[in-house]
């Protein structure tokens, strides 16, 4: 495996790398919070109230029945990596609007002063208990992390990167699948970003994905799930076509739990589960563990 360790003997090829690909400035981890005593956050599932702050900083999993609520890609970043060490790929690809969709552009124009997003990826280099990656968080904020030609382009390159700085790949996603506002181009980024992940892991880089909630088509159907290892958030809703539509076109009803994490898990679709409270420290073993397998090979 082509992973860097906590240090890096190659800095020349780093450095070079790094320019090439334009790395900037680093993301605000902490995020300036301007919540309130007074706002309450209630889950959805067991219908418990508690402080909004407190939720937020336990990374919007409900301390009473462990739902894992959706959370925003920069507050994914920020409980991940090490402090002051996430730094996010410049995004340069131009807006595409192919069938000329009414109003596209100026929902996308929108969504990007809301979100501070380039796109509905947010991917970068950082530090995870020490350990090096290249990191890709799907933001289900952004038109649901739906994947057109940017997104594709975004994931593409992410892989590009990580073989050039010969860093392992952690990806996050959460999409609704393709973008229909691009049409047929939208669903060629399913070939593009598998053919990303096959060239990646023939030159020896590993791959961890990371499925949350929801991960359904294109993506599911591509890159999401032709990683090297894959865990899974605990109830995430994993698949293709949605349970309803499955059962409208086979005329049956489905086994309970049927595409949650812990089904696809007990049929082999997944390595493991892991709750988010949790993720940083087994993400961190992970690179740990293949840095140590990478550096026995070498002797």
């Amino acid at each position: 495996m082509k992973l860097f360790g906590k240090h890096s003997q190659n800095t020349d090829s780093l450095k070079a790398a790094k320019d090439e690909i334009e790395l900037v400035e680093s993301v605000n981890e902490e995020l300036d919070d301007d919540t309130t005593s007074e706002q309450v956050f209630t889950c959805s599932d067991c219908g418990v109230m508690v402080p909004l702050a407190d939720v937020k900083k336990n990374l919007y999993v409900c301390p009473k029945c462990g739902k894992h609520s959706k959370i925003s890609a920069r507050r994914r970043i920020a409980g991940l990596a090490d402090p002051g060490t996430f730094r996010k790929f410049r995004n340069e690809i131009p807006f595409n609007n192919p069938l000329d969709y009414p109003e596209y552009e100026e929902k996308i124009t929108g969504l990007k002063n809301k979100t501070g997003l380039d796109e509905g990826v947010l991917s970068g280099v950082c530090e995870i208990k020490g350990y090096k990656a290249v990191v890709a968080v799907m933001a289900s904020e952004f038109l649901m992390g739906s994947m057109g030609i940017a997104v594709g382009e975004m994931i593409t390159k992410t892989f590009e990167a990580a073989e050039k700085m010969e860093l392992p790949v952690i990806i996050f996603t959460a999409s609704g699948g393709a973008r229909m506002q691009e049409g047929i181009l939208s669903l060629m980024q399913m070939a593009k970003t598998s053919a990303a992940v096959q060239r990646f892991s023939d030159n020896g880089g590993l791959y961890v994905s990371v499925l949350t909630h929801p991960t359904t088509g294109g993506v599911s159907a591509s890159f999401a799930t032709l990683a090297d290892i894959t865990i899974a958030e605990p109830g995430a809703l994993i698949g293709f076509a949605g349970p309803r539509v499955i059962e409208q076109t086979i005329g049956q009803k489905l086994p309970e739990g049927f595409q949650r994490a812990e089904y696809l898990e007990e049929h082999g679709f997944v390595d493991g589960i892991v709750n988010r409270l949790d993720m940083r420290d087994s993400l961190a073993q992970i690179l740990k563990l293949h840095e140590k397998r990478r550096k026995s090979w070498q002797r």
